[in-house]
């Protein structure tokens, strides 16, 4: 049985208050998404999201959709994660690597979904753990650097 988790780590040129300053505004998560996914924030989403803040987004694989993700997981500056419906999450996590540097760790944890067998059925750990390389470039670009990465799960 496979821990039905995929996690990408990098480390990025900006401290862990900047990273979770972006994480935590909805408005930024397109602009943070390396997936092609995620295209825009609801209005009459929080400014800042905390534990238990619900928020949603425009989506669109292959068809336009919309979901709404609430966050179940919350420590500042350190971590945040978000589930919508299906139980899945998204998880972020930070920890200081010195010289105002940190290693960002993205996590699509579907552990914790309600029907796991359809989401390794759709292929989509393969698929997400693609795109969480794409957004942590992202990320670490956002901050004037590529990061080095590293690859967790299967």
């Amino acid at each position: 049985m496979t821990r039905r988790q995929v996690s990408v780590t990098t480390t990025v040129a900006a401290s862990p208050e900047q990273i979770f300053d972006l994480l935590t505004d909805p408005a930024k998560h397109p602009l943070l998404d390396g997936s092609g996914t995620v295209q825009a924030a609801h209005a009459g989403n929080p400014d800042r999201l905390e534990l238990g803040s619900k928020f949603g987004m425009d989506m669109k694989m292959g068809a336009p959709y919309k979901i709404r993700n609430t966050v179940v997981e919350y420590e500042k500056n350190r971590l945040i994660a978000w589930r919508h419906f299906n139980g899945h999450r998204w998880r972020w996590e930070l920890e200081p690597a010195g010289e105002g540097r940190t290693s960002v760790t993205e996590t699509f944890d579907w552990s914790t979904a309600r029907i796991p067998f359809l989401i390794e059925l759709a292929r989509f750990p393969a698929k997400n753990k693609a795109g969480i390389r794409k957004t942590l470039d992202r990320l670490a670009g956002m901050f004037g650097e590529n990061g080095s990465q590293s690859s967790q799960g299967s």
